[in-house]
């Protein structure tokens, strides 16, 4: 079979990979593509299929329960709000179980705190346990374990 039939094979797979996002019709258009190299090459279609056939299986058997395995994890890093648990801030203005005001990261924030019975001075350093909402709930320094 001709290189240029196996590259519109690719192709199409990528394409059908690109709708689906299953990792199977990609890894069966890298598969096409060895075929294309093999037969550029000029070895004949027994050949061609046996490399389809062996990547194919390379790529199902192997790289794809890696890759999904790594899909699974949940990212090293934290964005947006996420990243400002487990940080330390200052206390603007009391801080009580309702209401307060906190400063992270050079940002002032509502704060509140996460025991109800706490009341948190001005000036007191806090840790950021939870983010709830567009407020940052918070523990006193000096009461951690």
């Amino acid at each position: 079979m001709p290189w240029f039939v196996w590259l519109l094979a690719a192709a199409a797979l990528g394409v059908a990979e690109f709708f689906t996002l299953t990792l199977v019709f990609g890894l069966l258009a890298g598969a096409a593509l060895v075929a294309a190299v093999v037969a550029g090459v000029g070895i004949g279609l027994l050949g061609q299929l046996v490399a389809l056939a062996v990547a194919a299986a390379a790529g199902l058997l192997v790289v794809r329960p890696i890759a999904l395995r790594q899909m699974e994890q949940s990212p090293l890093t934290h964005e947006g709000s996420d990243a400002l648990i487990g940080k330390r801030a200052e206390v603007m203005q009391e801080v009580t179980a309702t209401r307060g005001l906190i400063k992270i990261s050079g940002e002032e924030w509502s704060a509140r705190t996460l025991d109800e019975s706490h009341v948190i001075p001005v000036g007191a350093l806090v840790d950021v346990m939870e983010i709830d909402g567009a407020t940052a709930v918070v523990y006193p320094r000096e009461l951690l374990p």
